[in-house]
C-alpha cells in the first residue's frame, strides 16, 4: 500500500508528519496510518498540477488517449488486489467490489480515452465576410473530493473525464477510506502520466478539502458527498467564482405497478436498497407499491431481505457487510428509533446480527418499515443505510406525486410491463436517472446527475466530458472591408 501523499509524481509525507488512521469497518482495527495533508501540501499539489497543465493540455490527443488506456489496463490487471483493498477499507463485500466496483472503475478510462481524439468544436453559419467558430478547451486544474462509499469507482469516473478533456487533477480521497484512491495514484504514475498530472492529497475535509475548494489555482471542483457538505463546497468556491459540479444526496423511489413482473420487482428493489449496505446516494430507499399487489410485495420483500447473508466482507458468500464506521451505524439505529416513534412498523430486523464473530464491527441487518406516512422523517431524509420504507399508492398520478414529494431528485426506478406507462412516468419524475425494470445501472456512456437538492452537473457520458471544458468563441473578419465606426463623416 502507498499511504502517503502523491504530489508531482512522488509519494511523500505530509507537512508536519500528520497522519490519520484507516480503519477496517468489520473489526474497527487499524489497517494503516495514512498521511494527512495540510493546506501547504494542497498548495504544493495545486502548483504541481498547474505546471503540468501547460504540457498536458497540448499533448498530442493520441498520446493522451494511449496513457489513459494504459491506466484502464493496469486497473483491470490489478483488479483482484484493488477489490481487496476496497473491501477492507470500506467494508463492502468482496463479491461486490470484484464484480461491480472494479469493472466500473476501469471502464470509464476506456470510454473517455476513446473520446479524446473526438473532441471538436463547430463552425457557425454567418455572413460570408465572417468566420465564426467554437472551440472546446480544458479548464485547467480540477480539484476532486471523493466520498467513502465507492471511492475507487467515483474517483475513476471523474478523473477519466477530466484528464481526457486535457485537465490536470488534484484529488482528495475520503478520510474514512483513502487507500484505493492512493493506489489509483500509483497506477497513474506507473502508466506513465507525467508528474503533476494526477495528484492525491488524503486528509481531513475541513483542512485538505477546504484548502482545495478555496485555492485560487483550482479552476473547478468536482464533489460527491452529502447535500450538507455540498452547500459548504458551493460557499467555499464562491470566493474565487470557480466552476462546481455536485453529486449529492438522494431519497430515490422504486415504483412497483400492479402489472409488474413481481419476481423481478422484488429482486430489483432488494438490490436497489441493500447494495453496499444502503450506503448509496441513489439507493432506492422509498419503495412505492400499487395497492393491488402491496401486501404480496411486502411479504415477499421481507422474506427475501431476511435471507440476505450478513457477514465479514472478505468472505465471498457475504451479501451485506458492515457500515463504514461506528458513527454511521449509530445514525442508522437512530433512524430506526425515529421511525418507530413516528408510528411506523418494522417488519424486518432493525437490530444487530446475532453472530458473535460480527460483534466488533459496524453491522446492521436489512431493515424494512411499513405503515409509513409520506411526511415521516424516515420517508423524507437520507438515512444512508440498509433501511427501506414501503408505501402504497393508487394509480400513476399518486405514484408520481409521492415519488416527487422529497427535496432530492437523483434517481428512480419504475417496474411495469406497460411500455406507455413507463415512458409517461419517466417523463413526469423529477430525477436525473430513471431505470425501467431494473435499478442502479451506471454505464460509462450514460450521464448521471441529479435534480433539485441532489446536485448540479453530471458524471459519465459525453455530458461529463463537457463538464470539464470551457467554451470559446472565435470571430474572424475575412472580408476586404472594415467598418470604422468613428470615421469622420
Amino acid at each position: 500500500m502507498h499511504p502517503r501523499l502523491l504530489i508531482d509524481g512522488e509519494f511523500r509525507d505530509a507537512t508536519g508528519g500528520s497522519t490519520n488512521r484507516s480503519v477496517d469497518p468489520a473489526t474497527n482495527e487499524t489497517i494503516v496510518e495514512v498521511a494527512s495533508a495540510a493546506a501547504d501540501d494542497v498548495d504544493l499539489a495545486v502548483r504541481s498540477a498547474r505546471r503540468a497543465f501547460r504540457r498536458w493540455r497540448v499533448m498530442d490527443p493520441a498520446e493522451r488517449a494511449d496513457l489513459l488506456l494504459k491506466v484502464a489496463e493496469r486497473i483491470e490487471q490489478e483488479h483482484e488486489f484493488l477489490a481487496k483493498v476496497e473491501s477492507q477499507d470500506v467494508g463492502r463485500p468482496i463479491r461486490e467490489t470484484t464484480l461491480i466496483d472494479l469493472p466500473a472503475s476501469w471502464d470509464p478510462f476506456r470510454f473517455f480515452q476513446g473520446l479524446v481524439r473526438a473532441i471538436d468544436g463547430r463552425v457557425l453559419a454567418l455572413p460570408q465576410d465572417s468566420l465564426d467558430y467554437v472551440r472546446k478547451e480544458p479548464m485547467g486544474v480540477v480539484g476532486m473530493i471523493i466520498p467513502w462509499n465507492f471511492p475507487l469507482h467515483i474517483a475513476c469516473r471523474k478523473a477519466a473525464a477530466a484528464l481526457a478533456a486535457g485537465n490536470t487533477v488534484v484529488l482528495k480521497p475520503p478520510e474514512l477510506a483513502p487507500l484505493s484512491c492512493l493506489e489509483l495514484g500509483r497506477i497513474c504514475v506507473e502508466a506513465g502520466l507525467p508528474p503533476g498530472v494526477f495528484n492525491v492529497v488524503p486528509g481531513a475535509g475541513e483542512v485538505a478539502g477546504a484548502a482545495l475548494v478555496e485555492h485560487g489555482g483550482v479552476d473547478k471542483i468536482a464533489f460527491t458527498g452529502s447535500t450538507v457538505t455540498g452547500r459548504s463546497v458551493m460557499r467555499g468556491a464562491a470566493g474565487t467564482i470557480k466552476r462546481v459540479s455536485l453529486e449529492l444526496g438522494g431519497k430515490s423511489p422504486s415504483i412497483v405497478f400492479a402489472d409488474a413482473d413481481l419476481d423481478r420487482a422484488v429482486s430489483g428493489a432488494l438490490f436497489g436498497i441493500y447494495l453496499a449496505q444502503g450506503q448509496v446516494c441513489s439507493a432506492g430507499s422509498r419503495i412505492l407499491v400499487e395497492r393491488p399487489v402491496y401486501d404480496e410485495f411486502v411479504e415477499r420483500f421481507a422474506a427475501r431481505a431476511a435471507s440476505i447473508r450478513i457477514g465479514l466482507p472478505w468472505r465471498w458468500g457475504t451479501q451485506l457487510g458492515p457500515l463504514v464506521n461506528e458513527r454511521q451505524m449509530e445514525r442508522v439505529y437512530e433512524y430506526v428509533d425515529i421511525g418507530r416513534a413516528e408510528g411506523a412498523t418494522v417488519i424486518g430486523s432493525g437490530t444487530p446480527p446475532d453472530d458473535p464473530s460480527l460483534a466488533g464491527g459496524n453491522f446492521v441487518r436489512p431493515t424494512c418499515f411499513v405503515n409509513v406516512e409520506p411526511g415521516f422523517r424516515i420517508a423524507q431524509e437520507e438515512i444512508f443505510g440498509p433501511v427501506a420504507v414501503v408505501m402504497p399508492f393508487s394509480g400513476e398520478e399518486e405514484a408520481v406525486r409521492l415519488a416527487n414529494d422529497v427535496r432530492y431528485g437523483l434517481a428512480a426506478g419504475i417496474w411495469t410491463t406497460d411500455v406507455g406507462k413507463a415512458h409517461r412516468v419517466a417523463r413526469d419524475l423529477e430525477a436525473g436517472s430513471i431505470w425501467v425494470n431494473h435499478f442502479g445501472v451506471y454505464p460509462s456512456e450514460a450521464p448521471f446527475g441529479g435534480y433539485k437538492e441532489s446536485g448540479t452537473g453530471h458524471d459519465l457520458g459525453l455530458e461529463s466530458l463537457h463538464e470539464y471544458m470551457e467554451t470559446k468563441n472565435v470571430h474572424v473578419n475575412i472580408g476586404r472591408g472594415f467598418n470604422d465606426w468613428y470615421e469622420d463623416n
